[in-house]
């Protein structure tokens, strides 16, 4: 595990091949469907002497949608969902961040989904800080925050036949991020 200190300042890039940012959702009330995003960019400007300098931006194709069934997510990037011909993007901008105890942080910020912006509060924890065998300086974060999907718009579902529906209002988004410090030589990999 490791503290913050001066030279983690500056900018940080997700290395999207060792990012994911996934979802999951009930389903029919009983099942678990995960999916993922497959187009992730993500920057972190880490100011460590004065955190509240430090802002997080993180951009997904919604049309990268992934939940191993193309039927599905055909119909989660119709207009049903996240209508990704006129909204192509999901879009998340920190307001502030603050670490509320050694190694975790609270970043809050507007998450866009579609045409609805809403303020969020996202608990990361910060799993380590390595050189990795390209020489690149490399950071580890995890996070987990449930949203109503429903206060983005996603209004689509079907009522079942024994009560309940077909999607969960409630979803889970997970974040597993390798972020790789913007430094001279250093190449990713």
């Amino acid at each position: 595990m490791a503290e913050l200190d001066g030279s983690m300042s500056g900018e940080w890039r997700f290395d999207p091949e060792h990012t994911r940012v996934g979802f999951s959702a009930k389903h029919a009330m009983i099942t678990t469907v995960r999916g993922a995003f497959n187009d992730v960019e993500g920057i972190i400007q880490l100011d460590t002497d004065n955190l509240s300098n430090s802002t997080v931006t993180v951009r997904l194709q919604a049309a990268s949608v992934d939940t191993r069934n193309e039927k599905r997510d055909a119909h989660l990037r119709s207009p049903d969902f996240f209508d990704i011909e006129t909204y192509p993007e999901i879009v998340f901008t920190s307001t502030t961040i603050d670490e509320v105890e050694e190694n975790n942080f609270m970043v809050v910020g507007d998450l866009t989904i579609r045409d609805t912006t809403k303020q969020v509060a996202i608990p990361i924890v910060l799993l380590g800080v390595s050189r990795d065998p390209m020489g690149n300086l490399r950071a580890g974060f995890e996070a987990t925050r449930r949203l109503n999907r429903r206060d983005y718009g996603l209004e689509w579902n079907l009522p079942l036949d024994t009560g309940g529906v077909l999607v969960s209002e409630k979803v889970t988004l997970e974040f597993e991020i390798s972020a790789i410090k913007t430094e001279g030589e250093a190449q990713e990999g």
